[in-house]
């Protein structure tokens, strides 16, 4: 083979690469999808629920530029989370933040939410009283 073809096909390998890298780095809004979650309680094993299960939104539209995250479910439309405070680390964007959730209980939850820079996957890591949640999915650019 040519040394330019093989040139030219090294280069075409990591285009993927390059072109995601942009996708990923919170400069464009995303929609994220929940695709596994995991609930762990003290003492217990851990078990894989949906998304349903646990009242997550199984799709969140992510915009760093209005630091929000907003559901897109039709029970919870446009309930938005503010995203106090975000950076690149080791080729994920990092986001996290805190919610309240319902005024009658003691539901309140911290998250992290890591999305890879060259893939869009995701990890969610959300703690509260007692109780861990672990949600995979994955991103796209809006």
């Amino acid at each position: 083979m040519n040394k330019m073809i093989v040139t030219g096909l090294v280069s075409l390998a990591f285009v993927p690469a390059l072109v995601n890298a942009g996708n990923f780095d919170g400069s464009k809004p995303l929609l994220c999808a929940s695709t596994e979650v995991i609930e762990c309680m003290p003492g217990e094993e851990c078990l894989r629920v949906t998304p349903e299960a646990i009242d997550a939104p199984q799709f969140i539209r992510v915009d760093m530029k209005a630091q929000t995250l907003t559901t897109s479910v039709a029970a919870d439309a446009g309930k938005t989370s503010a995203i106090e405070r975000s950076e690149m680390v080791d080729g994920k964007l990092m986001i996290q933040g805190a919610e309240d959730g319902s005024s009658e209980a003691r539901d309140g939850v911290g998250w992290t939410l890591a999305i890879s820079e060259n893939t869009g996957k995701m990890v969610v890591t959300a703690s509260g009283d007692d109780v861990a949640f672990v949600i995979f999915g994955a991103c796209t650019p809006l």
